[in-house]
């Protein structure tokens, strides 16, 4: 066939396994690259402390100023505050402003170029910078002091130069705080902006004015490089191996899971289908290791259909043994009647060739009332449910009178039966017809409901059923009138028609002749 050669490719069940694994194990290595948020968090963590670092300086060194007398007009520029547009006056909180993700790494920052500082903004340098040099020692931040024109009094070796025209001291020095990321090796090109490595090779510049009288007294000029995430993982390192074990652990984990649970129950059940196909009677039976409750409903669902199908498959073939034993016997009459006729067209006499010829139509009588037998059989095995719906008596007023006997309703001949007029009709006269046959002179009908289904009982007073004849009255081609012309199919078809209609029938004890059982759904 066309759809044989042109089959679509599939992925087979342990490579989707294997690929979904390999996922979920990499979806922590995958989040590396999404660091940058934790690094950009380090960056403005950096800030944060820079401006704390730098709020207490500040604060120091604006008392310095104010106590050495220092006459305004000699301080900075000046720096304007409306109270009644700042809610937060006379607090004048800073928040960290810095993001990795958009603002541009500045090239490093420039040196510093001579200068000559104010002797008195000098004084007050030198006697602070002490205080500088042991805050950078515990903060590891490099500070430097500059006074209102941008010269450094305090901090490092720039004593003395300016940096009045590096881009953050000269907004400081304009009275508007000020931070930017730089880069902290001089020689090396700016990192990619999606970079993760970008954090590492940055130094975060602080520039935070000092105000004093509404004027710009000087600025702190504050560098620290931030904690990078690769020397933050190797810190934690130990906790970083363990999650690294969980995580291996918990796919291995995952892995034999789906393997016991569903891997390796559909593999059981595809050999045990191929082995099933093959023709192994063995192969149907439940799998040793279900797995999960619809891996159990799937393969039961499947022997289920298996049994049925071998069941169906033993039947067609135990059929069509039925029915070549009984064409087989009329045709084979009929040849040989039909060959003492050619043979012996001379030697005859008309009484013989009358008698055979009799053979032959009645053998031919036979066959073909057996294949009108099958064919009805036939339409009453692939019988749908129709959804009709009738009584007893309405289904006995379908049946034509049968002179030898009488047919009495007993009971519930007005209770809805789940099968057509017509079925009903035709289950009732092959009954009726066996039991003509086997000498009754009546028939009694009953029914009886009981929740949603209908019991009926179909009794007569004829020669009964032999007991050992009781458990073949059902098979196909099973008849003791033979000779009679009868071909065992009757109550075959009876049999069928009532399993198209969710139907039973069972023969019970009776004192005299045969009673059979019907059970129906209720209309």
């Amino acid at each position: 066939m066309r759809w044989l050669s042109k089959e679509k490719w599939r992925p087979r069940l342990a490579t989707v396994v294997v690929a979904i694994l390999i996922v979920v194990m990499a979806l922590p290595l995958v989040g590396l690259f999404f660091f940058r948020l934790y690094e950009n968090q380090l960056i403005r963590q950096t800030e944060g402390e820079l401006i704390a670092q730098g709020a207490v300086i500040a604060a120091v060194y604006a008392d310095a100023v104010r106590a050495a007398g220092i006459a305004p007009e000699r301080l900075g520029t000046p720096i304007s505050a409306d109270p009644a547009k700042d809610n937060n006056y006379p607090y004048q909180p800073i928040e960290p402003q810095l993001d990795l993700a958009s603002d541009n790494v500045m090239p490093s920052r420039p040196a510093a170029v001579p200068a000559t500082a104010d002797p008195d903004f000098a004084a007050i340098g030198a006697k602070l910078d002490g205080i500088l040099d042991e805050a950078q020692k515990t903060t590891l931040a490099g500070f430097r002091l500059l006074d209102p024109h941008g010269v450094v009094i305090a901090g490092g070796a720039e004593v003395g130069q300016s940096f009045g025209e590096v881009e953050e001291v000269r907004q400081a020095l304009a009275g508007v705080y000020a931070s930017e990321l730089r880069l902290r090796i001089p020689d090396q090109p700016p990192p990619p902006l999606y970079s993760v490595s970008r954090g590492t090779k940055v130094r975060v510049f602080v520039a935070l004015p000092v105000e004093l009288d509404g004027r710009v007294a000087g600025v702190v000029y504050m560098s620290r490089t931030p904690n990078n995430i690769v020397k933050h993982l190797y810190g934690e390192r130990g906790k970083v191996t363990l999650a690294a074990i969980a995580i291996l652990g918990g796919t291995l984990l995952i892995a034999l899971v789906f393997i016991r649970t569903v891997s390796r129950p559909i593999y059981a059940l595809i050999e045990r289908t191929k082995r099933i196909a093959a023709g192994d009677r063995e192969a149907m039976r439940p799998l040793a290791h279900h797995g999960t409750r619809e891996m159990a409903a799937l393969s039961a669902a499947f022997l289920d259909m298996a049994q049925k199908l071998q069941a169906r498959s033993d039947s067609i073939q135990t059929f069509a043994t039925h029915v070549s034993h009984e064409l087989k016997s009329p045709l084979t009459a009929i040849q040989g009647a039909a060959e003492l006729l050619r043979d012996s067209s001379g030697t005859m006499d008309e009484a013989e060739r009358r008698r055979f010829s009799n053979n032959i139509v009645t053998d031919a009588g036979r066959l073909n009332l057996l294949v009108r037998r099958l064919l009805e059989l036939a339409r009453a095995e692939n019988l749908a449910p129709s959804g009709e719906s009738t009584t007893i008596g309405a289904a006995l007023a379908l049946l034509p009178v049968d002179a030898r006997l009488e047919v009495r309703v007993e009971s519930g001949s007005d209770i809805g039966l789940g099968i057509s007029g017509e079925n009903l009709a035709i289950v009732l006269a092959n009954l009726v017809d066996n039991s003509a046959r086997h000498g009754a002179n009546q028939v009694t009908v009953g029914a009886e409901k009981a929740g949603e289904r209908v019991a009926l009982h179909v009794g007569d007073d004829g020669g009964g059923i032999s007991a050992a004849n009781r458990a073949k009255i059902f098979e196909p081609f099973f008849t003791t009138r033979r000779e009679a012309g009868g071909t065992g199919m009757g109550l075959g078809i009876v049999l069928a028609l009532l399993k198209a209609h969710d139907g039973t029938i069972t023969l019970v004890d009776s004192e005299r002749g045969a009673r059979f059982e019907i059970n129906l759904p209720v209309a």
